[in-house]
């Protein structure tokens, strides 16, 4: 008899057959399994050799006593982390997609945002918030920063409101929550989707809500270098505008819809219903590999957020001693960061400095540091496409003041407390350098 199948599971017909048809064409063996744990567990020497070996006689063992998976995309692996991210944020329909990328195009379509339409984004943050505005023709409208948390200057953005504004896209730079309820505010008096980037703010909340809950689309990124990952890549989508939920997973997989059939077929597929009209979707589908590594991190995450806010309260305390040293805002009852980056400033006129000689001196002493993101607006690409650079730095004073003469970020997570304190040291020894004319 053969087995029941879900409805998703619609490309082949994996059940018991006399002649099946293999839902993965060629699957991975013991060797390919070997390779692997030799690349997530890399080392070397006669020691780690002689373990590997015995690894390897463990998994032949283990792989003639088992099957391979069925599904290695859009799976129950997935749809197990989705269901992880819900319960974690306070959420419905949470999205699993290739990256946060692309949850930003699925909101921008969501939004239907055409040539000539406006979006509002902060002067600083990466390439991927605006690529897919630019390649639209779109118009990006940057917003100035305020200059103690480098995020969008809510009063900057009510400035810069005008009748072709379709989006808002405020960015949690380092994990630290934008102001989000004047934004909020602004964006329904207008009539304005606002779109959170939250690459670096999974797990952070804002006046009690955690990021993901107060926009009408939030994408969050778990790429390699963020507090937790999926193996590399991949994203989480999440959605307030409740018409939109019940669609979220068409807008994933190029508005295949398997609730649906055309005649002699096993599906349909339709467009994804936008804020004015339809829009068809492109295809950011995930693997099962992906969600089961992203699922074992989150399971762990409240212990890794801990570590990153023991080590910024850690640099905090310590570089408070200088008063033209500016740390790390380290929240309070109503904003909780992720910790992300350690942002550090400095007030150049009582360091004797800016920034970019603080830089300088600690890349001498061998502390790694770099502001994580430039200003967008100095890319080639802004000025190939036709934005006036020099008008636009005009327009943002604080972003060019803030990433010229007052910020850097630093590491902040797997460093030892010799490291923090050798760090620590190096920034305070550097600012006194600084102010002694040295």
């Amino acid at each position: 008899m053969a087995t029941e199948k879900k409805a998703s599971d619609f490309r082949y017909n994996t059940g018991e057959t006399a002649v099946p048809w293999a839902a993965v064409g060629e699957n991975y063996n013991a060797q390919d399994l070997m390779a692997f744990i030799k690349f997530l567990m890399q080392g070397s020497g006669a020691e780690y050799d002689r373990a590997l070996q015995a690894v390897g006689a463990e998994v032949d063992k283990l792989a003639a006593l088992s099957s391979p998976p069925g599904k290695l995309s859009l799976g129950p692996k997935v749809e197990e982390l989705e269901a992880l991210c819900d319960e974690y944020l306070g959420v419905k329909d949470s999205l699993f997609i290739a990256n946060a990328t692309a949850g930003f195009e699925i909101a921008y379509k969501y939004a239907n945002l055409q040539a000539g339409d406006e979006v509002i984004v902060p002067a600083i943050t990466f390439i991927a918030t605006i690529a897919y505005p630019l390649s639209i023709g779109a118009k990006v409208v940057f917003a100035d920063l305020d200059k103690r948390t480098i995020n969008m200057d809510p009063a900057d953005v009510a400035r810069k409101i005008t009748s072709k504004t379709k989006m808002i896209v405020p960015v949690h730079i380092g994990g630290y929550p934008v102001d989000m309820a004047p934004i909020m505010e602004l964006a329904h008096k207008h009539g304005i989707l606002v779109l959170e980037d939250a690459a670096h703010a999974f797990g952070a909340s804002y006046r009690g809500k955690k990021i993901g809950t107060i926009a009408d689309f939030t994408a969050f990124s778990f790429h390699e270098v963020k507090n937790n990952t999926a193996f590399g890549e991949g994203g989480i989508l999440t959605t307030t505008v409740d018409a939109m939920r019940p669609h979220m997973k068409r807008a994933r997989f190029l508005g295949l819809d398997f609730s649906r059939t055309i005649e002699h077929w096993l599906y349909d597929v339709t467009p994804v219903p936008g804020k004015d009209r339809p829009f068809v979707p492109g295809n950011s589908s995930t693997t099962e590999i992906a969600a089961l590594g992203l699922m074992q991190q989150i399971k762990r995450y409240e212990s890794i957020l801990e570590k990153r806010r023991a080590a910024a309260a850690y640099l905090t305390e310590r570089l408070s001693a200088n008063p033209a040293i500016i740390p790390q805002d380290l929240g309070n009852d109503q904003i909780k960061p992720t910790f992300h980056l350690y942002q550090l400033q400095i007030d150049p006129d009582l360091a004797g400095g800016d920034a970019q000689t603080l830089k300088a001196k600690l890349t001498e002493k061998g502390v790694t540091n770099i502001p994580h993101f430039g200003p967008l607006y100095h890319f080639s690409i802004m000025k190939d496409l036709g934005y006036d650079q020099a008008a636009i730095a005009a327009d943002c004073p604080v972003c060019e003041e803030v990433f010229t003469k007052r910020f850097t970020h630093l590491p902040i997570y797997g460093l030892s407390r010799e490291q923090l304190d050798y760090m620590a040291d190096s920034i305070l020894e550097s600012v006194a350098e600084m102010q002694e004319g040295k």
